[in-house]
Parts: C-alpha cells; sequence; structure tokens
C-alpha cells in the first residue's frame, strides 16, 4: 500500500521511454545549468558595472523587445518549416551570443550598453528556439503523455536553476566578480554542446496542414485564434499578471548586498524560487489525475502571488527562501497546466504561433517585472516593490477569472481538438 500510494505521489517517467524526447530532456536540464550560471552572471555584472538596480531593471527590457518580435514570428516559422532544422539554427544564434558574453568578460569591456546588447541577441534566439522546442513535444511523446512530459522538463530545468544560482554564488564567492564572471559564462557556454547534440540526433518534425505562410498574415491568424479563445487568452492573462507584478529578481543583487551582506546569499536568492519547483516536481505524481486543470492554475497562480509578497515583508535569509520556494513550487503547478491546456487544446498547425506567443507571456512578463520592481524600488523602497506587487498579483488575477470564469470551468475533458 505505502508503494502504490509513492507512486501515485512520484514522477511520472513514462515520456523518458521515448529515444527523442529523453535525449531532448537530458540536453534541455544540463544545458539550463550552464544557463543560469548566465542567468545570474549578467545581473551580478550589471550591478557591478553601474551600482544601480535600475540598470538591472533594463535587462529585462533588452530581453523584451526580443521577445516580442521573434516570438511571434518564430512560431509562425515553426509551423511553416521543419521544427528540427529551425530548432539547430536558433540554437546556433544562442551558443554565439553566450560567446559573446565570455569575451567581453575576459576583455574586461565594463560597458553597460554591450552587455544589453548581448542579452538582446541572446533572447532573440530564445524567442525561436523555445517555442519550437515546446511545439515538438506533442509530436514526440503525444497528447496522454504531454503532462507528464512538461513536468519532467519543468522538474529537470527547475534542478538545474537550483545548482546553477548556487554555484554561482560560490563562484563568485570564491573567485570575486572579476574572475568569477568568465568561468560563469565560459562553464555555459561549454554545456550549452550537450543541448545541442540532443536537438541534432531529433528525427525530422515536418509541418502538418496546409499552413506554410511565414508572414504577419500567419502571425495575425495565430493571435486571432487566440482571441477566440477565452481558456487560452485567461491562462495567458493570469500569467502576465502574476510575472510582472510579483517577480523580485532584480532586486536580488541589492537585496544580497544590503541585508544578507552579500557573498553567496545572491545564489541562495536566485535558487530558492527554482529550489521550490523541483521539489514540487519530485512529488508531482498528482498532477495528470487533475481534471479540473483551470481551477488548479488559478489557486497556484494565487498561491505565488501571496508567498511572494510575504517573502517580500521579511529579513531572515532563509525565511525568504523558504517562501521563494513554496512560491516556486506553486509556480511549477501553473506552468504544467498553463502548457499542457495550451498543448492539448489547439490544433498542431497552429502549435507554433501559438507557442510563440506563450514563449512572449512566459519569457517577457518576467522581463516587464524587471523593470517594473527595479524602478518601484528606486522611487518607494524595496518593501513596496517587492511585497506590494506580489499581493496585488494575487489579488487581480483572482478577480479576473472570477469576473470572466471559463478558465475556472475548464476541464480536461471538456474539450476534444
Amino acid at each position: 500500500m505505502t508503494d502504490v500510494k509513492a507512486r501515485r505521489w512520484a514522477i511520472d517517467l513514462r515520456p523518458l521511454r521515448v529515444t527523442a524526447y529523453r535525449r531532448m530532456w537530458l540536453g534541455n536540464a544540463i544545458s539550463f545549468f550552464g544557463f543560469q550560471l548566465t542567468a545570474v552572471a549578467v545581473p551580478v555584472e550589471m550591478f557591478d558595472i553601474t551600482d544601480d538596480s535600475f540598470w538591472v531593471g533594463l535587462l529585462g527590457v533588452a530581453g523584451l523587445v526580443p521577445l516580442l518580435i521573434f516570438g511571434l514570428w518564430g512560431g509562425a516559422v515553426a509551423d511553416a518549416v521543419d521544427r528540427r532544422l529551425l530548432l539547430i539554427a536558433s540554437s546556433t544564434l544562442m551558443w554565439a551570443s553566450t560567446l559573446g558574453l565570455l569575451v567581453q568578460a575576459l576583455l574586461g569591456a565594463g560597458s553597460p550598453h554591450l552587455l544589453l546588447g548581448l542579452v538582446a541577441v541572446q533572447s532573440a534566439a530564445f524567442a525561436i528556439s523555445s517555442p519550437t522546442r515546446q511545439a515538438i513535444i506533442p509530436r514526440l511523446v503525444g497528447p496522454d503523455l504531454v503532462p507528464a512530459a512538461n513536468t519532467l522538463g519543468f522538474t529537470t530545468t527547475s534542478g538545474s536553476a537550483v545548482v546553477g544560482p548556487l554555484a554561482a554564488g560560490l563562484i563568485f564567492a570564491t573567485f570575486g566578480t572579476e574572475t568569477g564572471l568568465p568561468i560563469a559564462y565560459g562553464v555555459d557556454a561549454l554545456l550549452f554542446t550537450v543541448s545541442f547534440w540532443a536537438t541534432v540526433r531529433l528525427p525530422p518534425v515536418p509541418p502538418t496542414g496546409e499552413h506554410r505562410s511565414m508572414g504577419l498574415r500567419s502571425v495575425v491568424d495565430g493571435i486571432r485564434y487566440l482571441t477566440t479563445t477565452p481558456v487560452l487568452l485567461l491562462s495567458f492573462a493570469i500569467d502576465l499578471i502574476a510575472m510582472v507584478l510579483a517577480m523580485p529578481r532584480a532586486l536580488f543583487p541589492e537585496v544580497a548586498q544590503e541585508r544578507f551582506g552579500g557573498g553567496s546569499a545572491v545564489g541562495w536568492l536566485y535558487s530558492a524560487i527554482a529550489l521550490g519547483s523541483l521539489l514540487g516536481g519530485l512529488t508531482s505524481g498528482w498532477i495528470g489525475r487533475v481534471r479540473r486543470q483551470g481551477v488548479a492554475l488559478v489557486a497556484a497562480v494565487v498561491g505565488w502571488g501571496v508567498a511572494v509578497g510575504i517573502a517580500g515583508l521579511v529579513h531572515h535569509l532563509w525565511l525568504v527562501v523558504a517562501l521563494l520556494a513554496a512560491g516556486g513550487a506553486a509556480d511549477l503547478v501553473s506552468g504544467v497546466y498553463r502548457q499542457s491546456i495550451l498543448q492539448t487544446y489547439a490544433p498542431d498547425r497552429l502549435q507554433g504561433r501559438l507557442q510563440g506567443v506563450f514563449i512572449t507571456v512566459v519569457a517577457g512578463g518576467p522581463r516587464l517585472g524587471d523593470l517594473r520592481v527595479g524602478a518601484m524600488a528606486g522611487a518607494w523602497g524595496i518593501p513596496i516593490a517587492w511585497a506590494g506587487g506580489g499581493f496585488a498579483a494575487a489579488a487581480l488575477a483572482l478577480v479576473l477569472v472570477l469576473a470572466f470564469p471559463a478558465l475556472l470551468r475548464y476541464q480536461v475533458s471538456s474539450h476534444h481538438e
């Protein structure tokens, strides 16, 4: 009986039986560890150069603009060409941008504008590769295993996101910023080779249906479908609310230095959310059995906002980490359901375009959040910027879905494509 209960809670590993998915999952997990080193190193370098959290927030703008352009266009391309070939091309560009970060760190360029430019290039590559990769998953594993595959993906990347920032904090605490930055960027570039290998080994994923256009009309067709589908539109809207109002990460370098004495504290702050996601994923066997996924998604978004809000009011590092981890567990649940609803609700011929919109919202929201929280902290202080945003996100998301209850009514069996 105990073994049966344990299996009901343990993460579902069935998608790993699919060889192509297994390779992609492994490559993503390993390369994402390196990416997390860069994700910490870039804001640390920006704050070291400028001594201003507003400049750290501007990194969000540098990442957002390419996301808006290339996320939508890249999704249209993913519906018109072989998705494997597109993923190879975009991954090559991302690799080149990481090498650019390494070179500027080795040369000691110390230019915030160069840093913003390299982040923009990296974001453009990510905006194309991410929706393409997500649109491939249903073709590899089939609709029944989509929630399990998404949970595996979120969990393993969360594990990398725990270890990566902690490793970055250790690197900076041991070697200092000047030496630590090239180390972080170099490891990222090296580990990305694993993801690139996995991408090359994917089978061809040619387009389905009659769609072959890659222009503006194709993008508009995808957006039109989204705007006429309340379930998907609301799932995107509450995620945007959660990330813009309740993502405090642009404050982590300043908070780590001023409240917790610097050192490895910045690594703990950057890894806390992912730590909660990892723990949530390892106990996620129940996720695939939930039928009312809309209600579960809303509850997770509200839980995220409340946890982040409380974390912004406390001054003990361990408690901040624990609260951010609780928020991270809720974020994993919301992320799995958002992605699974999209992948099973929308037709394959639109998956690339809708995944492009999805990545624009999912990755663009936190970048807008970086700008918001950085600007508000400068004007009104950290507690209002951090805690106020968290509580506002929870309240606004709840008000929105109560006013438009289509998402609350959504169940897995309620739609058949």
